[in-house]
């Protein structure tokens, strides 16, 4: 009766030690099949861009915004609480227009330190629904980074980032 007891003891503990990714409800997955396998976070990301121009990550992050328009691109947060601009490889898939603010993506692709036209920013100002006043505000190119996806995954909620 021991052994039993002690297994099945066994047994819950290594339950209970597992990693519980496998819970997190799946809103969808766009683009190439993609899983968690090798990803990191975005501080990992941003740490493997130093002295680089662009690297191939696999990164979690939160999304902070998705084009109203189409679903054509996502912001997901940085760091320094500024947004990097999530577009989707050869406009070859979308994401949900609306209700996607504070769930966590998975994004799978090359991540680029880049500048954006004014033309540009004004144009996602515009898909994101800003006022006309803010729109017509933005005169200087920006420098920031642009990443293009070719699969992603968004969960419901907040997630556990990976390697944070």
């Amino acid at each position: 009766m021991k052994k039993v007891f002690f297994a099945v003891l066994m047994l819950m503990l290594v339950w209970a030690c597992q990693d519980k990714k496998d819970n997190s409800e799946v809103v969808g997955t766009y683009g190439a099949e993609i899983s968690e396998d090798g990803a990191i976070s975005v501080n990992d990301m941003m740490a493997q861009l130093n002295g680089s121009d662009s690297v191939m990550v696999k990164v979690k992050g939160e999304i902070t915004a998705t084009c109203s328009m189409k679903g054509c691109w996502m912001n997901l947060v940085l760091p320094n609480g500024e947004d990097m601009r999530v577009t989707f490889k050869d406009y070859g898939f979308f994401v949900p227009k609306e209700g996607m603010e504070g769930n966590v993506a998975l994004i799978e692709g090359v991540v680029t330190k880049t500048i954006t036209d004014v033309e540009t920013l004004k144009h996602y100002a515009a898909d994101a629904g800003k006022p006309e006043e803010e729109i017509l505000a933005i005169t200087e190119a920006k420098e920031e980074l642009a990443f293009v996806a070719n699969g992603v995954i968004i969960y419901k909620g907040e997630q556990e980032t990976a390697s944070e």
